[in-house]
C-alpha cells in the first residue's frame, strides 16, 4: 500500500501523476488528506477528493509514504506532527519514503537525510539538512527517493514503480503511456 499525502496547496501534477502511474502498475495507492476535509485544493485551485483522511490511515499496512511538493502544500505537510512522526518511523525501519519538488525539505527537517543523496526544487538545496545534494532529476538512495519538480513528475512516478515492482513493470507502464525513456 502506498499513501500519497495531500495538504492544502499541494502541487497537482506531482500528486496526481504519481497516483495515476502507480495505479496503472497495479499498486494499491491511496490519497491521504492531512486536513480535516477529504476535499483538498491544490496550489493551482484544483480540488481533489482524497481517498481517506489521515486519521483513518493505517500506517502498519503502508509500504511507502509519498509527499508531493507545491507551496504551501509542502509546508503544510511539514507542519503535521503525526505525518512527520510516521516519516521518522519509516526511515528508522528502512521503509520507502518519496518526495518531490519542495517536499524533500520535510525529510531534511526530520533529520533523515544525513549521509544520503537527495534532490529538491532548485534554490531549496539548503533545506536538505545533512544530505549530499544531487542535481539529478530523480535521486534514489536506499529507501529514499527524491525528485526535483513538476516537469519530472512522470519520471519520479515511474521510478517509484521501479522501486516497488521492478524495472520490467516500470518499463511496461512507460511503454503503454508512450513515454520515451
Amino acid at each position: 500500500m502506498v499513501y500519497v499525502h495531500l495538504a492544502e496547496g499541494f502541487e497537482e501534477i506531482e500528486a496526481l501523476t504519481v497516483v495515476d502511474v502507480l495505479r496503472r502498475a497495479g499498486i494499491d495507492t491511496k490519497t491521504v488528506s492531512v486536513s480535516r476535509n477529504r476535499i483538498v485544493t491544490g496550489t493551482h485551485g484544483v480540488p481533489v477528493e482524497s481517498d481517506i483522511l489521515y486519521e483513518d490511515a493505517d500506517y502498519g499496512r503502508c509500504d511507502m509514504i509519498v509527499l508531493p511538493g507545491g507551496m504551501p502544500g509542502a509546508a503544510n505537510l511539514q507542519a503535521h506532527d503525526g505525518l512527520t512522526s510516521h516519516i521518522k518511523d519509516f526511515a528508522q525501519k528502512g521503509k520507502k519514503l518519496a518526495a518531490i519538488c519542495a517536499a524533500p525539505m520535510i525529510f531534511g527537517s526530520c533529520g533523515i537525510l544525513k549521509g544520503k543523496k537527495a534532490t529538491v526544487y532548485p534554490g531549496m538545496e539548503e533545506t536538505l539538512e545533512g544530505a549530499e545534494v544531487s542535481a539529478e532529476s530523480v535521486t534514489v538512495d536506499g529507501n529514499i527517493i527524491t525528485g526535483r519538480g513538476p516537469a519530472l513528475a512522470m519520471e519520479f512516478a515511474l521510478t517509484l514503480v521501479k522501486s516497488i515492482m521492478g524495472k520490467e513493470v516500470s518499463d511496461d507502464v512507460a511503454k503503454d503511456m508512450l513515454c520515451i525513456r
